[in-house]
């Protein structure tokens, strides 16, 4: 059977023109509407509309709540989300808020005042309870990260994310294989029940697979994901004479900020100090040395969590998918040296 992403791969266009062009919306040119609707005849392709007439059945919006404006790798991810929500038909009304506000109040009160027929959550906390989640009364999907240390129940909502536990511990065991064995850690905390605890508890779990005692001093905590703290604080790891030949790095912008304080400290990336991180931004590609990273695959996790809400919505069961990450070397990573020459 044809379908609306086969159109868009025929056409060398996005799912939401296509989607625009079928809904007879007055933003696209004339030639690829001509084009799209060529395809359209030439294969025979029939719309599947049973999200879409639900959802005018019943109201046809979805909210998406954004945690973390400045979270760079969310921009990817929200942006193939609302790609994805037009192409079934949904109309999405976002709310961004701060890192330290509260997702749960602000669902709730889109829900109140826009009628949405669910919600979305990009970015959030790792430990919901079933009481605080009963302010929400539609369907909802955590996007981007799970409720590993919460109580809710699995078949209550859904979710789609990496595993942040094991990706960072192939992050670890990548610079172990080239050699490393004092590698430092830098992350917001080691025990906040979020994303900087599971991907501190891989790094660890990679060191102690291979027999590398951990060193407390190598461990660098931020409190936050705030590039001036990063930046601080590995800073003041140097100046503590900590001897490390690689870091870790939960986040790439936490990465990007301790690759700055490293080269201002006269440490060379790779030569003296390789640096692996997590994420896979854009900007990360473009510095130099480009960082390595663990990328997240940001444009399919957007487009499951509209997948699993419209499941939802259609009857089905709640379901939690984890994405695999893939390493981009970059030239931030290198074997390690035997020898250092003095600074």
């Amino acid at each position: 059977m044809v379908t609306i992403k086969d159109i868009a791969k025929a056409c060398g266009v996005g799912v939401s023109t296509v989607s625009r062009v079928l809904n007879n919306r007055p933003d696209v040119s004339a030639e690829v509407r001509e084009k799209v609707l060529l395809e359209v005849r030439r294969s025979g392709y029939v719309p599947n509309n049973s999200a879409r007439d639900l959802g005018r059945n019943q109201g046809n919006t979805i909210g998406v709540v954004v945690r973390g404006t400045g979270n760079l790798f969310f921009a990817d991810v929200f942006n193939k989300l609302t790609d994805e929500a037009d192409a079934r038909g949904f109309s999405v009304i976002p709310r961004f808020i701060g890192s330290d506000d509260d997702e749960i109040q602000a669902g709730a009160y889109l829900e109140r005042e826009k009628r949405l027929r669910g919600i979305i959550f990009l970015g959030g906390r790792f430990d919901y309870t079933p009481e605080e989640m009963s302010v929400i009364g539609v369907p909802y999907v955590l996007c981007t990260y799970s409720n590993e240390f919460g109580t809710l129940p699995d078949d209550v909502y859904s979710s789609v994310s990496i595993d942040d536990y094991h990706t960072a511990r192939t992050a670890a065991e990548t610079l172990i294989g080239l050699g490393h064995r004092k590698i430092a850690a830098l992350i917001p905390s080691t025990a906040d029940h979020s994303i900087g605890e599971l991907r501190y508890r891989g790094y660890l779990d990679a060191l102690s697979a291979h027999d590398i005692e951990v060193d407390p001093q190598l461990t660098a905590e931020t409190g936050s994901f705030d590039l001036d703290a990063a930046y601080e604080r590995v800073r003041r790891l140097i100046e503590e004479n900590s001897d490390f030949t690689a870091m870790f790095a939960v986040s790439d912008t936490m990465a990007l900020a301790a690759m700055k304080a490293l080269q201002d400290s006269k440490r060379s990336v790779p030569e003296d100090v390789s640096l692996l991180t997590i994420d896979g931004i854009q900007i990360s590609g473009f510095t130099n040395p480009s960082l390595s990273t663990m990328v997240q695959p940001a444009e399919e996790i957007g487009r499951k969590a509209v997948d699993l809400l419209a499941e939802v919505l259609e009857g089905r069961a709640h379901r939690h998918l984890l994405l695999d990450t893939v390493l981009r070397r970059g030239g931030s990573i290198a074997e390690c040296r035997t020898s250092r020459p003095d600074r």
